[in-house]
């Protein structure tokens, strides 16, 4: 039984963000990078499988090490490394429920009740999508990578990213959408360099995450 189950039975698959250029991290893949021994994006899949009923990855080098990890990948439907919508578009179009959650491949302290809560506010709102928030007031820090949406919004995404759209917030702004708030900031911390990378390795709040 996954954590969705009582709002929407057998209706969420999620989809790991993997298909970027890695640049800020010395153009390597950043989900294949080891953390505690082992990939980030497989520590990302760890935490969120458990919630959904089925998993993607989004990758567009790498594949085989991606397929690796016994999910299916997609590579961007779009050429050039357009970015996240274009990663959130392949999914969609791969995806056979109603609903996808989608997660970043280097943030592996996502929290384990991540769908449950963006379902809830999803279906309390009656949105198109829920994105995930910490924070309050100036403080505020939306985490648009970081959302469950309908399958149903694909046209509308594919039509802004025909247009030149690359934007995640300014094609958000035309959906119906909620957001979620969570107390805990470094849950959603994504790691950019290697240098982070390492010094988040041996922070006391990653101490919990399981070791092969």
């Amino acid at each position: 039984m996954t954590s969705s189950d009582t709002l929407f039975d057998g209706a969420i698959t999620g989809l790991i963000l993997a298909g970027g250029r890695g640049t800020r991290m010395g153009s390597v893949d950043k989900g294949l990078q080891p953390f505690r021994g082992m990939p980030m994006a497989l520590h990302v899949l760890h935490r969120l499988q458990p919630q959904v009923d089925a998993m993607l990855v989004n990758a567009n080098q790498n594949l085989a090490a991606y397929e690796s990890f016994g999910v299916p990948v997609w590579p961007d439907a779009l050429s050039g490394f357009a970015g996240p919508l274009a990663g959130l578009q392949t999914g969609l179009m791969h995806c056979e429920t109603p609903y996808l959650v989608t997660a970043p491949c280097d943030s592996p302290l996502l929290p384990a009740d991540l769908v449950m809560r963006l379902a809830a506010g999803l279906h309390a709102a009656q949105a198109d999508v829920a994105l995930a928030v910490t924070g309050a007031g100036a403080g505020l820090q939306p985490h648009p990578v970081f959302c469950l949406i309908k399958t149903s919004v694909l046209p509308s995404l594919s039509a802004y990213l025909q247009d030149g759209g690359r934007k995640v917030d300014a094609w958000f702004a035309t959906l119906d959408m909620t957001r979620v708030h969570f107390d805990d900031d470094s849950a959603f911390r994504n790691i950019n360099t290697l240098d982070e990378l390492q010094q988040f390795d041996v922070r006391a709040d990653v101490q919990a995450l399981p070791r092969p």
